[in-house]
């Protein structure tokens, strides 16, 4: 430990600055170096970990009430790797004409869909009609993939060699 104007003088001395680091420990802990490129590292190091940060995107699947089986079975599959890759997945069930007299068969398909998924993801935002359109809005959950990933597998059964 050193005296904050004999650490003044040094850094002076060196053509330096003397920089506070850490201004809650007991006591403040300070360090002679150039505060411009320090600076400038901090900057670089944060720009550097905002580009490697994955950005969640926002996928879109459109429906119709009366959809078949198989097609949704190929919408939901797609939704499933939209969601384990990290992106948000918005449904979005378009009524046409006579169709809005049947929402109860939408809103049970959109049920259906959570369900299907309900291993990869969680409900941002429920099934809600907004004019001619139901949508609802899942995220990936990250807990339930690593959930899946420690449960111990049941080992192979070994056969005996009882000869």
């Amino acid at each position: 430990m050193v005296e904050t104007h004999e650490a003044k003088d040094r850094a002076r001395e060196a053509g330096l600055d003397l920089v506070e680091v850490s201004p809650t420990a007991s006591p403040p802990v300070c360090k002679i170096m150039d505060y411009g490129k320090w600076k400038y590292a901090q900057a670089k190091k944060e720009q550097k970990a905002k580009a490697h940060a994955k950005k969640s995107e926002l996928k879109g699947m459109r429906l119709r009430p009366n959809i078949d089986a198989h097609d949704l079975k190929f919408k939901t599959d797609k939704a499933r790797s939209f969601l384990e890759d990290g992106d948000k997945v918005q449904f979005v069930m378009l009524f046409r004409g006579r169709q809005m007299a049947h929402q109860n068969l939408a809103r049970d398909t959109m049920n259906g869909i959570i369900e299907l998924l309900e291993d990869v993801s969680k409900i941002e935002q429920p099934p809600k009609m907004m004019g001619r359109r139901m949508t609802m809005m899942l995220t990936p959950d990250r807990k339930k993939p690593a959930e899946k990933a420690e449960a111990p597998t049941p080992a192979p059964a070994e056969s005996s060699d009882a000869g």
